[in-house]
């Protein structure tokens, strides 16, 4: 079949389209400004790049299926003649993946407001290094596994990142409710993307839909520390489901958690039994959940863990395990050595620079809850230092103020904090948008250093001339929060600081 991917250059849809044309498809595509690193992979493994939309180009080029990726809206002149001529069938990214890639897999599907790159990659690898060859895509750079995309062989298990977010213009459905999942992966479940759900129990609802397609052989794998998550899976009756957390009533519990400069280190109970130790440079009490998450699907999709012989499990109001509980995974299971060697994904507390005087770092966080957990991890990695937090409200919520006091509520875990321009604040209306200036009020309130800035360059010539060079005697670590470009001014700021 001959595929056409629009918005190609997308890390989803590039990752994409290299799993497709590896399933032994014929690959194209289109994007506005081709750009790297994404259109250099495409080009390295043969797929053809096409810069800009032009329907007449579409026509000639004839492709079987056209995927729309959900970048594109109504307006796009491709899309326009699409509609209008149905010549050519179309599809979402989720409904082709599925399709194509998912539907006869066992798939290990993750989701979370938080965390789903990370333990999608953490799944991935710890699945390679016990012997399988899992397939696997994977919303980001991961440094382990090596690639954001591969096929594995069809027996094995896939292990895919399973995104709330819409699939299309045209199917506003979660793209997860697409992927088919053995084993569901809950990480954590709190309110976003406010251009898409009303509010937190429009985002439940959409995860219940999820847990509704587990089927009776399958498990969900989910925090059980988080509120949200319980309410959500309390009335699944139709499969296993385990609970992971540091709390009691969890079926794995996360004991003995302790952090320092050099990374964390903890123990899983299985059931109330020591299951394994591990040590790992991944930071945060939410990353040792992420890895605790990835261990027990491992566990549960290489047959690590016997189920009882109960066909089903019950939930107990008080106790998220299951009824009769899983005999402890196999000896055999590697899951500490792994995890002891894994690094982790990049621009996810990604270190830019290390020296005695100066720690930088590059995150993605974007969501007010994340980015609390990782300056508080930070605070143990840095023991004395300055944390400067600077701060891009560029996502679809963070540049409007429906978070914008928890916001100002997670800053304060950091000394002083520079906030970046709005992101395309000019269409948002002045009553809808982050209000920078506020924020900062409430930061000199807490007596926490702060300001806010007109543009990214004006802000990377503050923070430069602030904190360069760096002094030995006042240790400091500097954080960027974007989930996007930040304008090329974290690259700048780590290359002057090298």
């Amino acid at each position: 079949m001959r595929i056409y991917f629009m918005g190609i250059c997308g890390t989803a849809m590039g990752n994409a389209a290299l799993l497709v044309r590896a399933a032994g498809h014929e690959v194209l595509g289109a994007d506005s400004g081709v750009y790297p690193p994404m259109s250099t992979v495409l080009a390295a493994a043969g797929i053809s790049l096409h810069e800009g939309y032009d329907p007449a180009r579409l026509e000639k080029l004839a492709p079987d299926l056209v995927v729309i990726g959900n970048a594109m809206s109504r307006g796009n002149p491709e899309v326009e003649w699409l509609l209008a001529g149905r010549a050519i069938p179309f599809t979402s990214l989720p409904a082709l993946l599925h399709d194509h890639i998912l539907a006869r897999r066992d798939n290990i599907v993750v989701c979370g407001t938080h965390g789903k790159t990370t333990t999608t990659a953490m799944t991935a690898f710890l699945l390679r290094e016990n012997g399988c060859d899992p397939g696997f895509l994977i919303g980001g750079v991961p440094q382990d596994p090596p690639v954001g995309n591969h096929l594995g062989a069809p027996a094995d298990p896939f292990v895919i990142e399973g995104d709330e977010y819409d699939s299309a213009f045209f199917d506003k459905r979660s793209k997860f409710i697409h992927y088919a999942p053995r084993v569901a992966i809950l990480n954590n479940l709190e309110f976003d993307h406010a251009d898409i759900f009303r509010d937190l129990a429009d985002v439940k609802r959409t995860f219940t839909h999820l847990t509704r397609l587990v089927p009776g052989n399958g498990a969900i794998v989910f925090n059980g520390d988080d509120a949200n998550l319980c309410e959500v899976v309390e009335k699944v009756t139709w499969c296993k489901i385990l609970g992971v957390g540091t709390g009691e009533n969890n079926f794995v519990r996360i004991a003995d958690f302790s952090e320092d400069a050099d990374g964390i280190s903890f123990t899983l109970l299985w059931n109330g039994a020591e299951w394994t130790k591990i040590r790992m440079a991944t930071p945060g009490l939410y990353n040792a959940r992420n890895a605790a998450m990835a261990a027990v699907a491992t566990a549960l999709s290489l047959g690590g863990a016997k189920p009882p012989a109960e066909s089903q499990a019950l939930v107990f109001p008080n106790n998220f395990g299951l009824t009769g509980g899983f005999a402890p995974p196999k000896e055999s299971l590697h899951i500490a050595g792994p995890f002891a060697r894994f690094r982790g994904v990049k621009r996810r507390q990604e270190t830019l620079v290390a020296t005695p005087a100066l720690t930088v770092v590059e995150d993605f966080g974007h969501h007010p809850t994340a980015i609390a957990e990782t300056l508080k991890s930070f605070r143990n990695r840095f023991p004395g230092a300055t944390l400067t937090a600077v701060f891009e409200p560029r996502s679809n919520t963070a540049r409007t103020r429906a978070l914008q006091d928890d916001f100002a509520a997670t800053l304060v875990f950091a000394d002083e904090v520079y906030l970046g321009p709005v992101n395309r604040a000019e269409k948002l209306s002045a009553d809808e948008r982050f209000d920078t200036a506020a924020v900062i009020q409430q930061l000199a309130a807490r007596d926490i250093r702060a300001g806010a800035f007109s543009s990214n360059i004006a802000l990377l010539e503050k923070l430069t001339a602030a904190t360069l060079p760096a002094d030995p005697s006042n240790p400091r670590a500097v954080i960027f929060f974007s989930n996007g470009s930040f304008d090329g001014i974290i690259a700048k700021y780590a290359k002057a600081a090298a």
